[in-house]
């Protein structure tokens, strides 16, 4: 039995390369539209972030300069609390009455204590 050998001059070359035309841009482009829209929203971002600070800065501000306001609201409801509970202790015993054994005002404590106790 004859062996089967190459045809004279050798086979021809095999195509394995696919000829397909590029689709799109060149991956450069890709790159320079992904930098400048990351760039654009960095600057977004940065400038967001400065704006936060400024309002942080102003409500800080605003609050330092209102708390000499508040204090002294504050300070006007405790003395009108304060004169309020003389004029009561005065209608029911009959004379002011001392807490303690001084003239010094003593800022009042407050204790919330509930309505309902349960066990």
């Amino acid at each position: 039995m004859a062996q089967d050998l190459p045809p004279q001059g050798g086979y021809e070359p095999v195509q394995y390369k696919r000829n397909l035309p590029a689709r799109g841009l060149r991956p450069g482009y890709y790159l320079v539209g992904v930098a400048a829209i990351m760039s654009y929203g960095w600057y977004k971002y940065i400038k967001g972030v400065r704006e936060l600070n400024e309002l942080g800065r102003e409500k800080m501000w605003s609050r330092i300069h209102l708390t000499a306001m508040l204090q002294a609201e504050e300070d006007r409801d405790q003395v009108r609390r304060y004169w309020a509970d003389q004029d009561r202790e005065q209608e029911l015993l009959g004379k002011k009455t001392k807490v303690y054994h001084s003239d010094r005002f003593v800022r009042p404590t407050y204790s919330i204590t509930p309505s309902n106790v349960s066990k």
